[in-house]
């Protein structure tokens, strides 16, 4: 192929993972934050309005940081996790495992380890997954399953199964090689800081 022919390659859009309850958590809480602002900056007084401000810049993109933000987007060469104050973005040939015992996490052939924030882990979920595998079994009258049986799994084991297989499958792939890069969340830290140093100010004056 030619350097002006276009690649044949099928490029796929990444998966995304999210936990839709943090999520909808998120907008509520924000929507309160809003609404609590708005209603002290317009029926409050000089001072007041002060401290409004100080919160919402502090509270807001907190709230936004362990609610909205939190992603996982996997694709064919790299993860890229979203935590709340970090970016970090692993090739899949530096990809060790993922694991998800009370956490979800990511560990790199260096020794490193991440936590996965957009994807929960519900002891709960797990249990009752467990308990209708055994549940299913015991009243299994064929033992041997079907070629496209899968054991019941909770929502989160079954996404980091999915994101194990996806390092598995894609670790020797050339776009999938090179170093991790880990960014911070200055636009998430920054704001926050500022807010939580006018609320100390304010507080002392």
């Amino acid at each position: 192929m030619s350097a002006n022919e276009p690649s044949t390659t099928p490029q796929y859009a990444d998966r995304v993972f999210r936990s839709v309850g943090g999520v909808m958590g998120g907008v509520l809480l924000l929507a309160l934050a809003a609404w609590l602002g708005i209603d002290a900056l317009v029926n409050g007084s000089g001072r007041t309005r002060l401290l409004s401000v100080a919160a919402l810049l502090c509270v807001v993109p907190l709230i936004t940081a362990f609610t909205v933000r939190p992603a996982v987007y996997a694709s064919e060469d790299r993860l890229r996790i979203r935590n709340p104050f970090r970016t970090i973005t692993l090739p899949w040939a530096t990809v060790e495992t993922l694991r998800a015992h009370f956490s979800s996490e990511v560990l790199t052939k260096d020794g490193a380890k991440f936590q996965l924030w957009a994807v929960p882990v519900s002891i709960r979920a797990r249990n009752r997954a467990n308990r209708q595998a055994a549940k299913s079994g015991a009243h299994d009258a064929h033992p041997v399953a079907a070629a496209g049986d899968k054991p019941h799994r909770a929502p989160g084991d079954q996404n980091i199964d999915d994101l194990r297989e996806l390092a598995e499958r894609n670790a020797d792939r050339e776009g999938a090689q090179g170093p991790a890069e880990v960014k911070w969340a200055y636009e998430i830290i920054a704001p926050a800081l500022v807010g939580a140093l006018a609320l100390l100010v304010l507080a002392l004056v």
